[in-house]
């Protein structure tokens, strides 16, 4: 019986073996986001950059889980400077010198998904920016220590939040924690439940077994924590104009604990 998978009491937990296929998955995205990293330069545009991501996801045997989600159009979502997440590529968007990029990708490989973001700069970015990408690693790696058995879905979410200010004292300024958005659980399907919040009260929520899976993203701004949606309906920006940074990886529980399973070649 797999009883515990429908559970709402715990989050859906996945054998060995199954671990095992999603990191298969997630390796195939983090080669993708490595080389859409190494392509990014000024006057390349985020359409050539979903582009190199759709080429390595294919030639690997995996299909990019981004094209054609409810209509989304690429297989990479760029989200440049003040957009937050789920930026379209396009033809018209070059990168220019100084901008801050955040990169997430998704692959499905033999029924199973990976899901990961990262954020980097342009040439030569700002100090605030460069700091910005650094606290939302961090506050990202915080939530991944979190995930151990018997923790609760909301000990992770703190454990989040605590990482942000904590990023806030060694940085010496405020970061908004993006309001409304945050990590999910993930398997055959790309977005499961539960939800993950970013921040917090701890102890609440379905308990984390040996098995379960979430993608961990949080996403920081140099000020607001509010966004709106542009006129494609995808586009979320920060509300200010300020800029924002998206940090993500699918994690799993294990007795050894947090197994990374979107893991990244050197």
């Amino acid at each position: 019986m797999v009883f515990g998978r429908k559970s709402k009491k715990v989050v859906p937990f996945r054998t060995a073996g199954e671990l095992d296929a999603m990191a298969a998955a997630g390796a195939v995205v983090g080669r993708a986001l490595v080389a859409v990293r190494e392509a990014a330069k000024p006057g390349v545009s985020t359409l050539e950059l979903d582009a190199v991501a759709e080429q390595v996801i294919r030639e690997a045997g995996a299909v990019p889980s981004f094209k054609g989600y409810h209509g989304f159009p690429g297989s990479i979502c760029s989200s440049v400077n003040d957009r937050v997440v789920h930026g379209i590529p396009t033809a018209e968007e070059i990168l220019a010198d100084g901008d801050l990029v955040s990169i997430d990708c998704g692959a499905i490989l033999d029924g199973w998904h990976g899901d990961s973001a990262w954020t980097f700069g342009i040439g030569a970015v700002s100090a605030a920016d460069e700091l910005l990408s650094e606290a939302t690693r961090l506050s990202m790696e915080a939530g991944i220590a979190a995930m151990l058995p018997e923790h609760r879905l909301t000990d992770i979410s703190h454990a989040i939040e605590l990482g942000t200010r904590a990023a806030e004292v060694a940085h010496g300024r405020e970061y908004g924690i993006v309001d409304g958005y945050g990590g999910h659980g993930i398997g055959r399907e790309m977005h499961l439940d539960p939800f993950l919040p970013n921040e917090g009260e701890p102890g609440r929520g379905p308990r984390l077994v040996i098995g379960s899976v979430l993608a961990i993203e949080p996403m920081l701004t140099l000020g607001t924590t509010e966004t709106t949606v542009l006129g494609d309906d995808w586009t979320v920006v920060t509300a200010d104009g300020t800029r924002a940074a998206h940090w993500e990886h699918t994690v799993a529980v294990t007795e050894d604990g947090p197994r990374i399973l979107t893991l990244r070649p050197e």
